[in-house]
């Protein structure tokens, strides 16, 4: 046998509560009217034309087509302002009143557009890369007369008949008719579409299950009305008509786009929905546009530098008029050069006022190089680079998966390097989502020495090295042992290797672990050659069960229409027997049943029901007489919940004949009920059987930390970023995992939040909704009032602030949500336990907006979308949860732990590349325009520019654009190893000292300095004195070029200062950069005169062989970079920087001196910082009395 599965199995007597026959409720009065207008042919290609208005199965998800790649990709370049400007620019340099040749204008512009443009040509190919897979892909389709052949899904249309296999994906939405089990039942994985890997039950109708092989399809024929296209993934209504009548429809026929075929053979599906009518396609909005803070704020400074664009055109022209129309005193000419007497416009002092408007648009054109137009293609770059830096990272890659880092965005890299805020999910992000069973209470005996990472830490704050009579140190040591059986940790001798026969209960024993092989719906899988089983579950929890039944000597191997069978120890012979109980129903787990059971005949014809779930729910279902053990359970149960473990109570009771066939009976009608509270009717049925129950104990499963979460979160706390967790888990849990991983500490005061007050439970025994909802808003604002008392009266105490979700849903009213954000912001540790998707979504909200900082979300499944959307930056765990959340982030890692080294490595250097980058950018704009402008202020403002036209197009495109790009992939303040040595060097980021106002400001009024000692000192120098031996003077070509030397070399060598860490690629830029120079201007200067203008010659012929050109360039370039070499040494020497002190340790040699390295990383701790760093020095050294920087 090679899997417990087989062909027509009938599996709707087990499915009880899913698959029930579905009736005609009030939604289905709807078809045919208006969104309910879809009508499908099945299998009759005749009525091909009626579907002709439907949408094709071609997907496309690139952004551009052919034809709309030029017009769409103009239009995304123009919308950002400087490309616009430089576009006016460019089309004004074709006028007279352009001081350069228009084509030394325009080729720049269409060098960086084209470059952006080329760049979202290969990102949109790669799109259309991935479609043409995806449509190319194949599947069988009905061809008539019974026969399938295989198609290409993109020929799929509406009413095709496809046979889909074993562990594919489904082509398009399918309307389930048949499969290889009787019932029409199938097994679906919807991990690309909610991230869930737990397999979902669907089943065909009855009318149709029976078509199960290809000669069923020859004369199939059906027509199906149903609602049109939407994007709802959980709602299908519709009505199909078939053999003269019509069966009403539900979700649980519909097979969606992208979904996979797990557990079946194959299935027969019509297709109702195509292309961009699927609802997976139809719920695949594009992600939010994310900006950065830092590019939000580089908009602003252009703006501003737009603004002293025009206002120092605007004084030069309000000058240039003033002067213009007092050049002619009768015959005589003030400025003869400018030939004033027979000017037509541009210098006649008739029409000065004239004069100075051209004059203003002149100079529009003529400063225009004060902004940076290789800015933004630059900084594109260098984020791309950037973000492959992040996902070559080798610390970053998890070999156990083998997945790397992976930067899905590269728009956000900076802002990694100023979250203030995580908002982080628990299971599967801080947890392992691996359950594993460590634990068992059974007939009141707690089994199961193992000890749990919560009991470690709450050792540990207890000072006690003993758990459970066990040493931790000796336990950590034989847990780094990884298990051997996924799914079960659990040790203890007294019941494992069949030892259980011989303790005092060990018929409860029997049927404890009996329940664990019988109740569940897992399906087992047989290896063939080795004979080991394993199980596809719909949970985690729900395999560790059956894996944990196996290896006591229960082990669940086959899985037939109506039976179960187990392989279990027989406590008489001592040996292993087959055992077979027939499998009469299976009542399955909901949100509001909080229980699962089954119904059994055993071998000996005795009817038992089986039942596991909540205790919350399952003390409550007890009989008298099944109390036995109840006392003890409570108790270890509550010790497991305070372990950090997951539990469930297993409880059983017999059933006699009469009973069970009322019951079955009852539950029938209630299944194959047409009315609307259908489900309230089967649940009703299913209470009245799951009562007076014995009670045979309670399982704990624990959802291990991942590996090194306690350390990344102790190193956030150290850089002063602050950890919110949002849970869905119940309080107790989330508390014990808050301590185990260093969120919480001891002696740090718990602000609670809940509605579990006796005045709240009485009124929601009474049932009055709107007395509930005043009284529970009410108490939840005077709970806020009192935690934000406590926080007022102690500021120097850690708090944390844990709220449910119930709490939290008026907490986050608009009438309260500020007064929450107030007391959480006030607390070291925020928990909200019990929080759905939305909450956790809108949390986010208030922390992003409510505190101004970045936000950074993690998470790892379906439920945190919404969460990771909201956030400035959305990081997704690709774990065992699916990609939903991946797939909707912006960055993923395989582990939390790889948190640490994203922010505080690359979040900081990226951040730190990015700001110095663009401050070094508006640096070499405003030194070279300021020239531009004081040259041109020097001529009197009549519109002569300082150099010649290629210089000016080619200073940002070629002399100075590499050293800054390779300023942004390269350069590091300190090392990786130094960036976690000292998480205080993080704060530069969320301070935003490196991009703040008056940083940039600074680099600007650094930029205007050079500009003023470049010109002042290169004319006084070179006007009137000789320049050469022949006693010539400086001509204007000479004085242009001398000038735009020494800026190349200036703006050069100030990058060099400015680098904290030279590698051989940044000395090639910006060497060669002043190299390139020279190189241009001999070539370009060897060119006709015609071309190359005022340059011909120049060098060679004029400033190579006068010593007073390498003398002038020599004393410029050193007396331009003394004001920032003499501010930067005392700003080190006397007010330094974060980086600037571990650069002195570094230097000084000091990182080896534990005492030194300590004081200067204990800057960072406040106290209310968390983590155990901190926790070690609150009880060694309280921080009060701190002085804090």
């Amino acid at each position: 046998m090679r899997t417990g599965r087989q062909k027509k199995l009938h599996f709707s007597k087990l499915y009880t509560f899913r698959c029930g026959r579905a009736g005609f409720k009030d939604d289905h009065s709807q078809i045919g009217g208006p969104g309910f207008s879809r009508v499908v042919y099945c299998n009759e290609p005749d009525f091909e034309a009626s579907t002709s208005n439907y949408a094709s199965n071609y997907v496309r998800t690139t952004k551009y087509t052919i034809a709309s790649f030029l017009p769409k990709s103009l239009f995304e370049q123009f919308r950002r302002v400087a490309n616009f400007y430089f576009l006016v620019t460019g089309i004004l340099s074709f006028t007279e009143l352009a001081p350069y040749s228009a084509v030394s204008a325009i080729l720049p512009l269409i060098f960086v557009i084209t470059a952006t443009m080329v760049k979202e040509g290969i990102e949109d190919w790669q799109r259309k890369q991935q479609d043409i897979e995806v449509n190319n892909r194949k599947v069988k389709v009905h061809r008539g007369s019974g026969v399938f052949a295989n198609s290409e899904w993109r020929h799929l249309k509406v009413g095709d008949i496809v046979k889909v296999e074993k562990d594919a994906f489904f082509p398009a939405d399918l309307l389930l008719l048949s499969s290889s089990y009787g019932d029409g039942i199938c097994y679906v994985e919807t991990m690309n579409l909610d991230g869930e890997t737990n397999l979902k039950l669907k089943q065909g109708l009855e009318a149709t299950s029976f078509s199960n092989e290809d000669s069923n399809f020859r004369d199939f024929k059906a027509v199906v009305k149903c609602e049109d296209p939407n994007a709802n993934l959980y709602s299908f209504v519709g009505s199909m008509e078939f053999e003269e009548k019509q069966h009403p429809l539900s979700p649980q026929q519909l097979l969606l786009r992208d979904s996979k075929l797990r557990n079946t053979d194959y299935i027969y599906g019509a297709v109702i929905f195509t292309g961009h009518d699927t609802k997976v396609i139809q719920n695949s909005t594009d992600p939010p546009s994310k900006r950065s803070k830092v590019e939000k704020k580089m908009d602003k400074i252009i703006y501003f530098l737009f603004g002293v664009l025009f206002m120092i055109a605007l004084i030069g022209s309000v000058y240039f008029g003033i002067v213009t129309a007092d050049d002619l005193d009768g015959d005589r000419m003030k400025r003869w050069y400018l030939r004033p007497d027979k000017a037509k416009i541009f210098f006649d002092p008739k029409k000065a006022p004239i004069a100075a408007i051209y004059h203003f648009l002149t100079a529009l054109l003529l400063y225009s190089y004060l902004i940076p137009i290789s800015l933004y293609v630059s900084i594109e770059i260098v984020k791309v680079l950037q973000s492959t830096f992040i996902n070559q990272d080798i610390h970053m890659y998890y070999e156990e998966t083998d997945k790397p880092a992976h930067a899905r965005t590269s728009n956000l890299n900076e802002e990694l390097g100023q979250v203030g805020t995580i908002l982080s999910d628990k299971t599967g992000t801080l947890t392992c989502n691996s359950m594993e069973f460590i634990k068992c209470s059974v007939a009141g005996t707690a089994y199961g020495r193992g000890v749990t990472e919560v009991e470690k830490a709450m050792a540990k704050r207890n000072g006690s090295p003993i758990v459970n009579g066990r040493d931790i140190v000796e336990e950590s040591a034989e847990s780094n042992t990884k298990s051997l059986i996924k799914g079960f940790n659990f040790k203890d001798e007294r019941i494992m290797k069949g030892n259980w026969v011989r303790e005092p209960h060990s018929d409860v024993i029997q049927k404890f672990f009996r329940l664990l092989a019988i109740c569940h719906t897992a399906i087992p899988e047989v290896d063939e050659d080795t004979g080991n089983v394993s199980y596809e579950a719909e949970s985690p929890d729900e395999a560790a069960f059956v894996i944990a039944a196996r290896e006591i000597g229960f082990e669940f191997f086959k899985r037939t229409q109506t039976s179960v069978s187990v392989n279990e120890l027989d406590p008489v012979s001592g040996k292993k027997v087959e055992r077979v109980y027939k499998l009469l129903n299976v009542l399955e787990f909901n949100s509001t049943r909080k229980r699962m059971s089954v119904i059994v005949r055993d071998e000996e014809g005795k009817l038992l029901l089986l039942s596991k779930g909540a205790d919350s729910v399952m003390f409550q279902k007890l009989v008298k007489k099944g109390m036995k053990f109840e006392e003890e359970t409570r108790e270890h149960v509550n010790e497991y919940a305070d372990a950090g473990l997951r539990t469930l109570i297993l409880a059983y009771r017999d059933l006699n004949e009469e009973e069970y066939k009322e019951f079955n009976e009852k539950f029938a009608e209630a299944k194959n009920s047409v009315s609307a509270d259908r489900e309230t009717l089967m649940d009703e049925a299913a209470d009245e059987i799951e009562k007076d129950l014995i009670l045979l104990g309670s399982t704990a499963v624990e959802d291990k930390l991942q590996q090194g979460v306690p350390e990344c979160i102790d190193k956030l706390a150290q850089a002063g970023i602050k950890l919110w967790v949002l849970t869905g888990d119940k309080m107790e849990t989330a508390i014990n995992i808050g301590f185990s991983c260093s969120l919480l500490r001891q002696g740090m005061k718990q602000i609670i939040i809940n509605l579990e007050t006796p005045e709240i439970k009485a009124l929601e025994k009474g049932g009055e909704k709107d007395a509930i909802a005043k009284a529970s808003r009410e108490s939840v604002f005077q709970q806020i009032r009192e935690g934000k008392a406590e926080l007022t009266a102690s500021r120097s105490e850690a708090f944390a602030l844990i709220i449910d979700g119930k709490s939290l849903e008026y907490a986050l009213k608009d009438d309260m949500k500020n007064y929450l954000l107030e007391l959480a912001i006030g607390c070291a540790s925020v928990i909200c336990c019990r929080s759905s998707p939305k909450q956790k979504a809108l949390v986010t909200r208030l922390v992003k907006s409510g505190t101004g900082k970045t936000t950074l979300a993690i998470g790892d499944g379906a439920n945190d979308v919404g969460m990771l959307q909201e956030a400035d930056i959305g990081i997704g765990i690709s774990g065992v949860e699916g990609m939903q959340a991946v797939m909707s982030s912006d960055i993923a890692i395989a582990q939390f732990r790889f948190l640490e080294r994203l922010l505080l490595v690359h979040g900081h250097w990226c951040y730190r590349r990015i700001s110095s980058m663009i401050c070094y950018f508006f640096y070499k704009n405003v030194t070279f325009g300021i020239t531009v402008f004081l040259y041109e202020a020097h001529t009197s403002f009549s519109g002569q520019p300082a150099y010649n036209d290629w210089f000016l197009s080619l200073y940002n495109v070629f002399f100075t654009s590499l050293p800054v790009i390779a300023l942004g992939v390269f350069d590091q303040d300190v090392s990786s190893r130094f960036c976690l040595k000292f998480p205080l060097l993080y704060q530069e980021g969320v301070q935003n000292l490196l991009f703040s106002w008056r940083r940039i400001l600074g680099w600007m009024f650094n930029g205007l300095c050079s500009a003023v000692i470049i010109f002042y000192l290169c004319t006084t120098a070179l006007d009137p004195q000789a320049f050469n031996k022949d006693g010539k003077t400086a001509g204007y070509e000479i004085v242009g070029t001398t000038m735009y030397t020494c800026v190349v070399w200036v703006v050069n060598c100030q990058m060099a200062l400015a680098i904290s860490y030279f590698t051989f690629i940044q000395h090639i830029v910006i060497w060669g950069g002043v190299g390139l120079w020279y190189l241009f201007l001999f070539v370009y200067g060897a060119l006709s005169p015609s071309f190359s203008t005022t340059a011909y010659q120049v060098l060679v012929e004029a400033l190579a062989p006068a010593p007073s050109f390498w003398v002038v360039t020599l004393f410029v370039v050193i007396s331009a970079l003394i004001p920032y070499f003499v501010y930067n040494a005392i700003q080190v020497q006397f007010f330094p920087m974060y980086h600037s002190m571990i650069q002195w340790i570094r230097r000084e040699g000091q990182s080896d001196d534990l005492e030194y390295c300590n004081m200067v990383r204990q800057r960072s701790i406040r106290p209310t910082t968390v983590g155990f760093t901190a926790r070690s020095l609150a009880r060694t050294n309280p921080l009060e009395g701190r002085n804090h920087r």
